[in-house]
């Protein structure tokens, strides 16, 4: 007995894929079609810059829930804390939770401290929540925004992973806003500059992915403080028809006609009395 309790109590080091091998085990011997579950299909882009004298961040306002578009409006920049903000991309009820849960850690760390977080102790603190979750939460971010250390930069990813880049972009329209980003990206460059490329970015991501749409919003962060540009472009605004597509009868030849009659025989019939009560 005491061997057995030994043998549980012992700590083995690495990852556990205990329950990989059990799915595995049940998808196989289950008569019924047992299947895992899969994860979920998400659309979204969103994108963020490095320029001369802070960040600038953008993304679309599409939320979809499967082929179904949910919300053309949906807010996608999220503040958490005076000088940080972020953008979620993924499942959208996960982004808001982990978005509220950053924003009340980051304001009891203030109150605690007496001083302004710093853009890299929330994200260290967001990745380690992530990671925590070994990427059942569905969500990504792009993390921006201006403190005494700097400018700073970063997406984390839904497994805790992170990168700090001067231009980064996320969401299923990524590639299509990184392309623009590779393209025309340059160091210090200015604020309009700026702006229009990330507009640019978020409008490419609408155009060539159909999970993306709607309009764009932009969030620019500096020193001075935060500038929110909600509806900030509309790309895909519905345009005037030009012309008049109506035709006169008789204007399309008729090549041939052909009548065929089908022989009807009444089965059953019966009549029913309506209440007009």
């Amino acid at each position: 007995m005491q061997h057995n309790l030994k043998a549980w109590q012992q700590q083995t080091g690495g990852f556990s894929f205990q329950n990989s091998h059990r799915n595995a085990v049940l998808e196989s011997s289950l008569s019924d079609g047992y299947k895992a579950p899969s994860t979920r299909k998400t659309g979204t882009t969103i994108a963020g810059m490095v320029y001369k004298e802070g960040v600038v961040l953008g993304a679309d306002t599409r939320a979809t829930d499967d082929m179904v578009v949910a919300d053309k409006n949906c807010v996608k920049i999220h503040c958490i804390a005076p000088q940080i903000y972020c953008c979620g991309a993924g499942v959208a009820a996960d982004a808001v939770i982990v978005k509220q849960m950053m924003a009340s850690n980051v304001e009891l760390h203030m109150l605690n401290t007496g001083r302004q977080p710093l853009v890299a102790m929330v994200t260290q603190q967001l990745k380690q929540m992530l990671f925590r979750y070994q990427g059942h939460i569905g969500a990504s971010f792009i993390l921006g925004g201006v403190d005494p250390s700097g400018i700073h930069l970063f997406s984390i990813y839904p497994h805790g992973s992170y990168d700090k880049l001067p231009f980064l972009s996320m969401g299923s329209g990524e590639a299509a806003a990184i392309s623009v980003f590779e393209d025309r990206f340059k160091p210090n460059m200015e604020l309009e500059e700026a702006k229009q490329l990330v507009r640019d970015a978020i409008t490419a991501g609408i155009f060539c992915d159909l999970g993306s749409g709607s309009n764009v919003d932009l969030c620019v962060i500096n020193k001075a403080g935060v500038e929110y540009l909600r509806g900030y472009d509309k790309p895909t605004t519905k345009g005037k028809r030009e012309g008049q597509y109506r035709y006169k009868p008789g204007t399309t030849a008729v090549l041939s006609k052909t009548m065929t009659h089908l022989p009807l025989e009444v089965v059953d019939q019966s009549v029913q009395v309506m209440s007009t009560e």
